[in-house]
């Protein structure tokens, strides 16, 4: 190369010009670029030469001359011409056949124009060759579907920035993928598959790349609660109903299926209660008291027939099946069955004319169960009452409801009968959190002859479905619970009485367990037991629904041996899963209940050691009914009680520490 000549090469990417100045060593070349800047370039970095005598002065004239002249849409009718002969160009021939002349500002615009073009030619040797039609016709595809991505990208972005000002923003269907990543990445973090949008976002927001910088824009979008329950959408478990299951639901409102049970047998002439809390809407029990002509009682428990109103394999069914059981959290309940149908046909409703299974018993005066019937009935719900107003009416004595005195006094006769059986009674109070907007209700649930009363009779309805199945050998969920190995009596006589000692005993308790094979239940102390109570809301209990009613009206039973075996083995799965959820959103409003009352302090009671040697325990807040874990940095033991606040609490990390307030301070405070 001679001194002058303007020559191309690439800095950091960028297209840049240069004059040759002198040689560097054997092989190198300085070159003086417009601003006098100095570059040493090696023969292989230089992309273009332009011979002539040029200035670095001269440069920027150079450029503006060039510039009009790169307009990338004459490339196509020298594609066109080219293409037919199937001949190859450099440059100069370009620009011979671009501007009809081969001027060097002509050559070089042609060079520049050759070497960005991606769509008409393509570089091969020293010189372009055309690329075919079917090639280009490709290319400008992907073109086009790339500008239709860019421009669905910055029209999301406008609406990501619209959104995060406040204004209302109407998503498109479009902008769904990017927002599920995020919301994916948000819920499982590093686990999340198809993270790349949400990285993507993330960044070009400027915010930070992890799980919870994606859970703060998507509350900052408002498509989020601060609250968002990630333990529920971690789960398998679905939140909405489909369409085709809706309409199934619809369909059955308007036009319902033909009763199989015809011979229903009528009982609305007796009284019956329901007895349930306040919020509840799925009523799926209720009680009555008939007195014979010979004075011996019969005690009715009426339970909801949903299988009025769903077939074995139907759509309602199969929902009901994959969801398993009704998750209950502080915000609401995902029902087993879509709310229209669970509320109304399907549940004990007041004053109307209602399907149900009903379990006539009468027991001994030991309250042992002498004989027993079980119907496919109809009833009427006569009074729908609380647990409130059952406690009032039998604290006051009612005579009206002398009815309900007499169901009282079996319940009594039934809790002494299975205590004289090994029942293990574990009197641990429970609390039950709601969360109503931006409030949240914790509410200490006692045991009261309510509870007891409802709690009693649903026991009973068990033990009977139980025996009805074994005698009759249908294969139904059996819930069976092995004797727990339990402390020496002299061992637990030495911890306080009440939850100190029950929390001794619960330790000790094994899981209960489905089976098709019945099997005691060591805390119910009975020889058999299945749970058929609520079955609009546990898919377990209306499976046994659908086999005993199979059975009474001498039809086939639906399920074998065999389905019932692989449909308790998936329902475990899903129960448990359920569960869990069910837990972890308690703790977190727990949590963040307490975070809300940061100065309140709690009178606690020690109740056991969890890591002795790490001095963490588990205290019981009694004015909440909350047990929590308590690091203590003095000597305790199981029973002391002591006064607490939150030290430090991170509902969302799940972190709590509490720290001991001294007795006077508690004191002088309250």
């Amino acid at each position: 190369m001679e001194k002058g000549t303007l020559v191309e090469f690439r800095a950091n990417g960028d297209r840049r010009l240069a004059v040759i100045d002198r040689p560097e060593g054997k092989k190198n070349w300085i070159a003086i670029d417009e601003r006098g800047h100095a570059h040493s370039l090696h023969p292989r970095e230089i992309t273009y030469q332009i011979p002539g005598n040029f200035k670095p002065t001269e440069i920027a004239s150079f450029s503006k001359e060039v510039q009009p002249l790169l307009d990338p849409s004459s490339l196509e009718v020298a594609w066109e011409l080219l293409i037919e002969d199937g001949l190859t160009v450099d440059a100069p021939e370009m620009a011979m056949l671009l501007f009809s002349e081969q001027e060097p500002t002509l050559c070089y615009a042609a060079h520049v124009l050759l070497s960005d073009d991606k769509l008409y030619f393509k570089f091969k040797g020293d010189r372009y060759e055309p690329r075919s039609k079917g090639q280009v016709s490709e290319l400008k595809h992907q073109q086009e579907v790339a500008a239709q991505r860019q421009q669905e990208w910055e029209g999301f972005v406008n609406r990501l920035q619209q959104a995060l000002t406040g204004e209302a923003v109407e998503w498109q269907s479009g902008d769904r993928p990017r927002l599920d990543s995020l919301e994916r990445f948000a819920t499982l973090g590093e686990e999340a598959t198809h993270r790349a949008p949400a990285l993507e976002l993330l960044s070009h927001l400027k915010r930070p790349e992890t799980a919870q910088g994606a859970f703060q824009l998507l509350v900052d979008l408002g498509l989020w609660s601060p609250h968002e329950n990630l333990f529920l959408r971690r789960s398998q478990a679905p939140i909405q109903f489909s369409t085709k299951v809706l309409d199934v639901a619809h369909d059955r409102l308007t036009t319902p299926p033909p009763d199989i049970h015809s011979d229903r047998l009528d009982l609305t002439h007796l009284k019956v209660y329901t007895i349930d809390d306040e919020s509840t809407r799925e009523i799926d029990d209720g009680l009555s008291l008939e007195v014979l002509p010979d004075g011996k009682q019969v005690l009715w428990i009426h339970i909801a027939d949903p299988s009025r109103w769903v077939e074995p394999g139907d759509e309602l069914d199969l929902e009901a099946r994959r969801r398993s059981t009704t998750i209950y959290l502080p915000t609401g309940t995902i029902p087993m069955f879509p709310s229209e149908l669970a509320t109304g046909p399907m549940s004990l409703v007041q004053g109307q004319p209602n399907c149900a299974l009903s379990f006539a018993v009468t027991l001994t005066e030991a309250g042992a169960v002498e004989s027993y019937k079980i119907h496919a009935s109809r009833i009427r719900v006569t009074y729908r009452l609380t647990y409130e107003d059952v406690d009032e009416m039998l604290d006051l004595g009612v005579e009206a409801e002398s009815e309900l005195q007499a169901i009282a006094a079996w319940a009594k006769k039934r809790y002494a009968w299975r205590q004289s059986q090994g029942a293990i009674s574990i009197q641990m109070p429970e609390s039950s959190i709601k969360v109503d907007g931006d409030d949240i209700t914790v509410v200490v649930l006692e045991n009261s002859l309510s509870r007891t009363l409802v709690a009693e009779m649903m026991i009973l309805a068990g033990e009977v479905a139980a025996r009805y199945a074994h005698e009759n050998q249908l294969p139904l969920p059996f819930r069976n619970q092995p004797q727990p190995e339990l402390p020496p009596q002299e061992e637990l006589m030495l911890l306080p009485a009440g939850p100190v000692r029950s929390c001794a005993i619960r330790r000790c308790m094994p899981r209960s367990e489905l089976s098709l094979t019945p099997s005691g239940h060591a805390s119910l102390g009975l020889e058999t037991y299945a749970q058929v109570t609520s079955p609009i809301r546990r898919y377990s209990d209306l499976l046994a629904h659908f086999q005993i009613k199979a059975h009474l009206r001498g039809a086939t039973l639906p399920f074998s041996v065999e389905e019932v075996r692989e449909l308790m083995q998936s329902l475990a799965t899903t129960v448990q899963e359920a569960v869990l959820v069910e837990r972890q959103t308690n703790r977190y409003w727990s949590l963040e209940y307490l975070r809300r009352n940061p100065k309140e302090i709690w009178q606690a009671l020690m109740l056991r050691w969890l890591r002795e040697h790490e001095n963490l325990g588990l205290i019981f807040l009694e004015d909440l009914g909350m047990e929590l874990a308590m690091r203590f940095n003095r000597s305790i033991d199981p029973g002391d009680r002591l006064c607490v606040r939150v030290a430090y609490v991170d509902p969302r990390q799940d972190v709590l520490q509490f720290e001991e307030v001294a007795s006077e301070t508690a004191h002088a405070i309250g």
